[in-house]
């Protein structure tokens, strides 16, 4: 069929993004494409606006505007208290939910050998240096409780076994398998604050 060119290739780049498949991405693109002065030319606005002013905050590893990011920056937050994530969609979850006051290091994701994902993939060097500089008190591991999870807290807790610093991990609430960017903000507070040594 000629001039579906461009409606199949934003089909198929929206079909890329999670939680979107075939069926959800040719509905999206025809919700943009319904009403392109509204809908359409503003989201490409933005995503071009994000793709050059969005950038890897160099000491935690979330996403921002500004080098460091704005939590690292934050006078208000407790730098004693990090918070590690596998990634951060969920920084955001927690944030989100208001219940972690102390600053994160964002991993980037965790130990797999299915992925082949290794420690050097990690962005732990940071957190590292941040504990190896003085003020932490404690690491909340916040990842998920996945396989990769366990054993990216495992092999983390070891690493920071000769700091002088609380080790703990998130409590009751994040059930076996889940993802933290998908709790509700309950649960997730009841994880955080139900934390426990690792």
């Amino acid at each position: 069929m000629s001039g579906r060119g461009e409606i199949d290739r934003l089909v198929t780049l929206l079909g890329r993004l999670p939680g979107l498949g075939p069926r959800s991405a040719r509905r999206a693109a025809l919700a943009l494409l319904r009403q392109p002065q509204a809908r359409m030319l503003p989201l490409a606005d933005a995503l071009a606006q994000a793709a050059h002013a969005v950038r890897t905050c160099s000491q935690c590893g979330n996403l921002d505007t500004s080098d460091p990011c704005a939590i690292c920056v934050d006078p208000s937050r407790d730098e004693g208290l990090v918070c590690v994530v596998e990634n951060v969609g969920d920084l955001w979850a927690l944030e989100r939910a208001g219940v972690h006051r102390g600053v994160y290091q964002v991993l980037g994701g965790t130990l797999s050998a299915l992925s082949g994902t290794g420690p050097d993939d990690l962005n732990v060097q940071p957190l590292l240096d941040r504990i190896a500089a003085g003020g932490v008190r404690e690491v909340i591991l916040a990842l998920g409780a996945t396989v990769e999870g366990a054993t990216t807290m495992h092999w983390l807790h070891e690493r920071l076994a000769r700091f002088d610093v609380r080790i703990s991990r998130v409590g009751q609430g994040v059930p076996v398998g889940g993802a933290l960017d998908v709790l509700d903000d309950g649960t997730l507070a009841a994880a955080i604050t139900a934390r426990r040594p690792a």
